[in-house]
Formats: structure tokens, sequence, C-alpha cells
């Protein structure tokens, strides 16, 4: 008989944790408590209690050929970075051709996940859920948690004096949608993420004026990288990913740096972190550094009071007549439907090992999936957690014991602190190749280089130096899929396909112009150098014309 598994929510998380259960023969059941899939991802006009919201303009930030699951790849007609409504087609497209509609059980609430009484002897739980006013408790063998970080909004009220003299509208970017009623509008925005650049950027458009305040700065990236390639499949590569972890930290901050500050100088733009140091998630946006450069948007410090209508900054600048303030400061994980005794959340923090397993309980019958914010792409880290742990749950891996357990999260903490530092919004912040290669190595399923490198060089090396895309752990292991290498080796033709609409021929004299230049360059530098050779003449050889 096979395991009955919960999954709580059906959302990105949510919906592999379905198909992973299916591939290990696991009986999955999901509770939604909306009436759709996508979670995070589905565009609503209404805020929906208990479920994550985003406004309508959202673009991913992770390129299609690194963010989708690793053996259903995005089509080839799609556009390399996705407007959300795109990626819910995408996840609906996974749901229909892995049959996994049928195991999710809709408007259903998840009340309480409790130990069922014989917890100690079989690992199982009790889940109580609500539908239609209607209460039901059903057994389950194992549960999966995935119903992400961003739903309990973060307002620190508290930390702004003067605020609750303030006259105009206050409200978290958890509850804007777009920037319509902002016309002729003053707006601070608190925050410097995506979502304060973002709304930055969008409300400009219509306000009177746009103010970003913020504490700590932070480095802002473009999603084009170098030879206009998306960011992220040429900065997270196998060869990069060894070459940072070799430099030395003083060499590793400078080089950060210099590449932060190739776009535009962060200083001049009042952007520069303070702590240059930590290697924090930047900022993906391609517009806020020309919003600035023109004044639609105007960084500021923190604000360090407010009266009914003004914001005094720190730097003692005060901002009349302003309208509204919203707060982007980020959500608070919590999950209300779990006792403190099964997991406690401190300081935004979450004790589980390898960010999926609590490592105190009896049985490994309860696994957090996407309760995590890698740099690099959510989706398939979430997948392999998911692979991971339906594999623990079947009893074809197994967890070390509690005090090793233990003993890595405290070593990966303090690796988070150094690396990211103690702000609570990254409080479960992660690397993205190092810790995705952790889990593929439980699952069995890390491409094995060195024997790829003797039995299959080409593919070897575009695993190396390419890009680390998702196909990379379908290789081998469990559940591998036939597919997976001719999609890491023509994910490069995918990106390109999807930009280069307009196909330009290239004159076939292209090559000899190329020639002729470098010739022309290394005889100017010729001429340059002899010239320099050449003695100086002094002033009393000079001969002087009248």
């Amino acid at each position: 008989m096979s395991k009955r598994v919960a999954i709580i929510g059906a959302g990105v998380s949510g919906l592999t944790s379905i198909k992973c259960c299916l591939e290990e023969d696991l009986e999955p059941t999901c509770f939604e408590q909306s009436n759709d899939i996508g979670g995070l991802w589905r565009f609503t006009e209404n805020i929906e209690e208990h479920r994550a919201s985003i406004y309508n303009s959202v673009i991913t930030n992770t390129s299609k050929e690194m963010m989708c699951f690793s053996d259903f790849p995005m089509p080839e007609d799609f556009p390399v970075f996705l407007h959300n409504s795109k990626f819910l087609e995408y996840l609906r497209l996974y749901v229909d051709h892995f049959n996994l509609l049928k195991y999710i059980k809709f408007n259903t609430s998840v009340l309480h996940i409790e130990k069922a009484k014989d917890y100690s002897t079989t690992g199982q739980w009790t889940v109580v859920t609500e539908k239609d006013g209607k209460q039901e408790c059903c057994t389950f063998d194992a549960v999966m948690i995935c119903t992400g970080h961003q739903i309990e909004a973060y307002m620190p009220l508290e930390s702004f004096p003067g605020l609750e003299k303030f006259k105009g509208n206050v409200f978290h970017s958890r509850y804007y949608k777009n920037p319509e009623g902002l016309e002729g509008k003053t707006v601070v925005i608190i925050g410097m993420g995506n979502s304060a650049a973002d709304i930055a950027v969008e409300t400009c458009r219509k306000a009177k004026k746009v103010y970003i305040s913020t504490r700590g700065g932070t480095w802002v990236m473009s999603r084009v990288y170098d030879s206009g390639f998306p960011w992220d499949t040429v900065f997270h590569t196998r060869f990069n990913n060894v070459l940072r972890n070799s430099l030395t930290w003083l060499l590793l901050r400078w080089l950060t740096e210099k590449k932060m500050n190739q776009w535009f100088n962060h200083e001049n733009y009042g952007l520069v972190p303070r702590n240059r140091s930590l290697m924090k998630e930047p900022v993906f946006n391609d517009d806020l550094p020309s919003r600035i450069l023109y004044g639609a948007v105007k960084v500021k410090p923190l604000v360090k009071e407010f009266t009914e209508s003004s914001a005094i900054f720190d730097d003692g600048t005060v901002e009349e007549n302003v309208d509204v303030i919203i707060f982007a400061t980020g959500y608070t994980v919590a999950f209300p439907f779990l006792d403190k005794s099964l997991i406690e959340v401190e300081d935004n923090c979450v004790p589980l090992y390898k960010h999926v397993f609590p490592p105190h309980l009896e049985k490994p019958t309860l696994a957090f999936i996407g309760l995590i914010q890698p740099l690099g792409p959510v989706m398939p880290t979430a997948e392999l957690q998911a692979r991971w742990a339906t594999r623990v749950f079947k009893g074809l891996s197994s967890l070390p014991p509690e005090s090793t357990m233990v003993t890595d999260i405290i070593k990966r903490n303090e690796k988070r602190i150094k690396w990211f530092g103690t702000s609570r919004s990254q409080s479960i912040q992660t690397d993205f190749i190092t810790y995705v290669d952790e889990l593929a190595v439980e699952l069995g399923s890390k491409p094995n280089l060195l024997m790829l490198l003797l039995k299959d060089p080409k593919l070897a090396l575009t695993i190396f130096f390419g890009a680390c895309s998702p196909f990379q752990f379908r290789l081998r292991g469990p559940a591998k899929w036939a597919g997976a290498r001719n999609a890491i080796l023509t994910q490069k033709e995918r990106i390109v396909k999807a930009t280069k609409t307009r196909v330009v021929d290239k004159p076939s004299d292209h090559n000899l112009f190329s020639l002729l230049k470098i010739l022309g360059l290394l005889v100017l530098l010729t001429a340059v150098f002899f010239a320099l050779a050449q003695p100086f003449s002094s002033p009393s050889n000079a001969t002087v014309m009248d």
C-alpha cells in the first residue's frame, strides 16, 4: 500500500511536490485554499487572505532556461523573461502534461496539522481541513509544507516615529496592484528590494514625485548581461562557481563591486550598499537607473520621522505634502496551522536541515519545500528539495542523527551571516549551485563531470562552462529524463530564438573587415611604439623660427 502524502499549497512548490510523489509511487493530496493553481504567480485584482499577492506588472528575475522544471522545458516561443501571466501559463502546461490537477482539492483551507496519536511508531500526521464550512480530519503518512514565505506582510511601524499622525494613505506593497489612483501624488516607498524598485519605476509615470527611502542601499543589476544574454545564464556556471569559491574574500568582494559598477556607478546614484562586503541578493531592474537619471525617482536615506503630511529623512532633508507611504519591507515567515513545538520561527529564521527537514522530529515525515531564497531560480531548487524529501519519505534515503543535523544548521547559518548579513530579509538566503549540488548528491543526480569528460566531452564542457540549468539534474539518478542531454546542448539556441525575431544576414565580407580592423590596429600600435622610441629634441637644440 502506497504512503499518503498531504501537500499544503498548489503553487510552484506544491505542484512539483505532487509530481515528485508520483515519481516515487506515493499518493499525494494537495490542499489549496483558493480556486486555482499558481500561488504567488496567479495575479488577482483582489487581495486574498493567507495567499501571496503580486502586482500586475511583475516580470520574472530569472530566465526561462534556468527557472523551468528539470524535465519540462518552456516552449521555445516563450520570451526569455516572463510576465507573471506567461509563467502561470507554463504552470498550467506542466499540470496538464503530467496530469496533476486530479490530486488537488481546491477551496480547502488547512486549519491544523498535528502528530497522529501513534506518531512515534508510524510517523503519521493528522490534518484538519475546512471546505464550505465543513471540517474534515484525515491521517497522512507524511506532510509537505509548500506555502512559501511571502504571505504575512511585515510592516515595522514602530520604527517610524510620528507615523500614527500621518494623514495620508499607508499600506504594504502586498496591497499594491497598479499605479492607478496615484496621479499627481507624492509617494514615499520604504525599502530597497525588487518590489520597491518595481513600484517606484511604475508609479513615477503617474505620480508627481516618487522617493525611495533606504537604510542600506543595494546593488542594481540588469537582466541583460554580457553579450546580451540573460544574467543568470552567464553568472550561474560551474566554472564561475569554482572561481568564486577559490578566490579570497577580499578579492571576491573587489571583483563583485567592480562588476556591479560596470553598468553605472552606484555611489553617484545614491544606491551603493552600506556594507559592500556582503553578497546580498541584488535588485534586478532595467529601468531604475534611467528613472533616477532624469529625476523621476529620487533615492533618499531612511525616514527619521513622519508628521501629518511630511517625511523627515536621516540627512535632515524634508519632503512636504506626502500623500502615500508604501512599505516594501518584506514578509514574516509564518505557519499558523503548525504548533510551535513542531517548528519555531526566530528572527524570521527557520531551523531546518538543508532547508527542508526539522531536525528534532522522531520520524522524518515533515518537509518544507520552497522555503528558501537562493541567489538563483527558486523553481528547480524547490523541485530538487521535493525529489529528495519524497525519497526520504519512502525510505530510499535517510537523514543523519539529530546532533549532526543541528550542527549542520548552525554552520549553515554562520555561513549565511558571513555572506549575506543578519538582515531579516536575508534570513533564508543561500548560494545557488552549491546548494542544489548538495541536494543532487543526496539524490544521486549530480552530474559526474569526470566520467562525462571521458564519454561525452561536448556535454561535459557545456555543463561546466555553460549555464547551470535544471536539466543537468536529470542526466542520472532516480527519474532521469531521456531528453536532458539535448535540452542542455540546445539551451543557448532556445535563448537566442526568443529574441532573434528578425534575422539579420551577415555581410559576406564581414570576416574581411574584421581582419582589416585588426591589421589597422596593429599598424597603429607599431607607429605609436616607434614614435615613442625616438629621442626627444632638447630645447637647446631646437631651431627657432621667427
